[in-house]
């Protein structure tokens, strides 16, 4: 006789410190996100509506939609969301404002880095090779040693403009 065996519970993201039902509501929308796009957009778009300040929703959103290759919303959160760190950070909101800090920072401030490096991205499969370009140039200067992942970007620049 066999004995059925309860399903293992899916493996939750670890998001951070988030209120609770944020975090329930983006654990939900990427579960969703494997079989029903619209559903997990759903779900992220409420965790947004009822808590624009959590940076990881934004991350969820620019993720799905580059996926899924909608790269102007896509890229839309993606500047939403560095905006909304980069105030956070006690920075101004335009990257090209930026200054280099002397040890890559930890919470909105590297969020801000991280999602300047998906713009990156963003770009290059949009083929505007020229805005990714600028913004690896920055991130250079920001992020000398490469913690928040350019570097991977660049190759991938380097290997368009082959």
């Amino acid at each position: 006789m066999l004995i059925p065996f309860p399903a293992p519970e899916p493996e939750t993201i670890n998001f951070g410190e988030l209120p609770p039902e944020i975090d329930d509501l983006l654990q939900k929308g990427v579960v969703a996100y494997r079989r029903d796009f619209d559903r997990a957009e759903q779900l992220f778009r409420e965790a947004l509506a009822a808590a624009p300040e959590e940076l990881p929703t934004y991350y969820c959103l620019y993720k799905i939609h580059t996926y899924h290759g909608n790269l102007d919303e896509a890229r839309a959160a993606a500047q939403s969301g560095m905006q909304k760190a980069a105030r956070q950070a006690g920075w101004p909101e335009n990257w090209r404002e930026w200054v280099p800090q002397r040890e890559i920072p930890d919470g909105a401030g590297r969020f801000a880095l991280y999602t300047l490096k998906a713009l990156a991205f963003i770009h290059l499969r949009r083929n505007e090779s020229e805005q990714a370009g600028e913004i690896l140039d920055a991130l250079r200067q920001l992020d000398p040693t490469g913690a928040v992942g350019w570097p991977v970007i660049a190759e991938l620049a380097a290997g368009v403009a082959r």
